[in-house]
């Protein structure tokens, strides 16, 4: 059991009829992502081809900031705002799909790219799995 399950668990009010696990998953899912794009932006200033990175790097900042802000959303169950939860995974499975794609364009010249790319994908599948789930 995950610390973010304990936590789910331990929640005085319970979380409703949520599925638990595909809400700690998805929570994992952003938290990592967000600090694998942060990462993978690192890594792209460190290219000697920085310049040709600019756009990478972008949707790389953009995804970090949008899968920590939907981690933490999802992370509170108090007051659970329905359309908000929506808007934030449907947002974060976009930001994730396309820094996938535009990882997946240098994953063959930067290792860090293709990781990047991974994580993005699994956390746009998380989020997808969420969102069927809420319906």
């Amino acid at each position: 059991m995950t610390h973010i399950t304990s936590m789910l668990n331990a929640y005085p009010q319970g979380i409703g009829s949520l599925d638990r696990d595909k809400l700690a998953a998805c929570i994992a899912a952003c938290f990592e992502c967000a600090q694998t794009c942060t990462a993978c932006a690192d890594a792209c200033l460190a290219e000697d081809m920085v310049a040709e990175l600019t756009s990478c790097i972008r949707k790389n900042l953009d995804c970090a900031d949008i899968c920590a802000a939907t981690g933490a959303v999802l992370s509170r169950q108090t007051g659970n705002n329905a359309e908000v939860t929506r808007a934030m995974l449907e947002a974060c499975r976009t930001a994730c799909e396309t820094c996938a794609d535009e990882c997946g364009q240098h994953q063959e010249h930067h290792d860090h790219c293709g990781i990047c790319a991974e994580a993005c994908r699994r956390c746009a599948q998380a989020c997808a799995e969420l969102l069927a789930a809420l319906d």
